[in-house]
Order: C-alpha cells, then sequence, then structure tokens
C-alpha cells in the first residue's frame, strides 16, 4: 500500500467527517469505557450467544430514537463477512454498540485503515479487536492457489495477495495448514494496527471464533 495514498485518503475521510455537525445527545446507555471493560464485555456477551442465553439487547424503539443523533460504540470489530460471523449476535451486542468493518479474510486496504481510524480518534473507541474464524473461505481460496498455481480471478487476487505471506509462513508447520494460515493472517492483521500511529490510543487484539462451539477465543 502506497504510504502518501494511504495518508491522503485517510486524512480526507476523517476530516470530512470531523466537520459532520456535532449533536449534544448523551450516550444513551452506560457502555464500556476502557478497553479491559470493553474486552470483557464482548467476551461476556460471546459466553451467552454460545450457550444459547443470548440477550439480543439494546433494540428498542426508544434507544432507535436515541441513536439517531449520536452514537457511541465502544468497540471495534474488524472481521470477514462470512455469513456466520456476524459480530454483533456473536458478541450479542445490539444497536450503536459496535462499529464493524468487515472483509474477506479481514484483509486490510485504505477504506479498512480510514474506517478504524474514524472509530478511534473521532468517535474515542478504546478497544479494536481482529476477529479471524476457522473454515475461511479466504484462507481455503489462498490454500488453494499456492498448490494449484491456478489464476485468481478478478478482484479475489487482493485476498490471496494479502493472506499468501501467512500461508507460506506456516506451510511446514505441522497439523491443519489453513488454521495456521488463518490465526497467523489475523495476528498479522492485529499487528499491524497495532504499529500504525493513527491508532496508538486504542488498544488492539486479536480474536478466533469457533463456528462449532461458536465460542471467542484471545489470540496470543
Amino acid at each position: 500500500m502506497a504510504s502518501n495514498r494511504r495518508a491522503f485518503l485517510t486524512a480526507t475521510a476523517v476530516g470530512a467527517l470531523a466537520t459532520a455537525p456535532a449533536t449534544a445527545a448523551a450516550d444513551p446507555l452506560p457502555r464500556p469505557t476502557t478497553a479491559p471493560a470493553a474486552l470483557a464485555e464482548l467476551l461476556d456477551g460471546n459466553r451467552r450467544y454460545a450457550t444459547d442465553h443470548s440477550r439480543h439487547p439494546d433494540e428498542s424503539r426508544r434507544l432507535r430514537r436515541q441513536l439517531a443523533v449520536a452514537q457511541h460504540p465502544f468497540a471495534v470489530i474488524v472481521g470477514c463477512i462470512d455469513s456466520r460471523v456476524p459480530p454483533e449476535l456473536v458478541f450479542d451486542q445490539g444497536l450503536g454498540d459496535l462499529l464493524c468493518i468487515r472483509t474477506a479474510g479481514e484483509v486490510l486496504d485504505e477504506a479498512v485503515l480510514a474506517s478504524i481510524q474514524y472509530g478511534v480518534e473521532e468517535l474515542r473507541i478504546p478497544l479494536v479487536l481482529v476477529l479471524g474464524h476457522e473454515r475461511c473461505g479466504a484462507v481455503a481460496a489462498t490454500l488453494a492457489h499456492l498448490e494449484t498455481g491456478t489464476p485468481v480471478p478478478g478482484h479475489l487476487a487482493l485476498l490471496v495477495d494479502e493472506i499468501t505471506p501467512a500461508a507460506r509462513r506456516t506451510r511446514a508447520l505441522p497439523g491443519d495448514w489453513a488454521e495456521h494460515t488463518m490465526t497467523a493472517h489475523t495476528a498479522w492483521v492485529r499487528d499491524a494496527i497495532r504499529a500504525d500511529p493513527a491508532f496508538t490510543s486504542a488498544h488492539v487484539v486479536a480474536a478466533r471464533f469457533d463456528l462449532d462451539t461458536g465460542l471467542v477465543t484471545l489470540l496470543p
């Protein structure tokens, strides 16, 4: 990614958003204001989801009216587009709770980075969580390309190019290559966000979602 193009796009996007009319509305519900509290709320919500005790909070008409004038999400979730991994359901959260950014394989681009920056700088969100998951289609496509050499059509080439380094680093490891690739790529996305000076005010973590159990576990 070209640094000058990225700087221009993020500065333009955040600058335009920052000039939007401000509102004096109060936070409609008490939400976590620190990274540890935000992470604890996410993991508590995931346990409810995984054990069929979801509360489906923050969906009332009254709250919708309050959120119409201001939003105060407590976490940014950088996740995959997979239909089986919707963050609001996985973490048992509702309207206005999470700022969700989803791309296939959690692949980063300028729009994703600018969106994270908006959440961290403008909305003062304290936590960014990168959420990978098992049996990821983008990972499977990458491994198939590396194994067969079949050309990747159209825009899908971007996904394969971004995930390939993690696949190459983990190819010699024993066990499930797809699983190793997914965790390595998810951790790399986390580390790339951590290293970016635009996000130094936020705590950035990576996690894995298990499709079989519904549970989220933090990655080291």
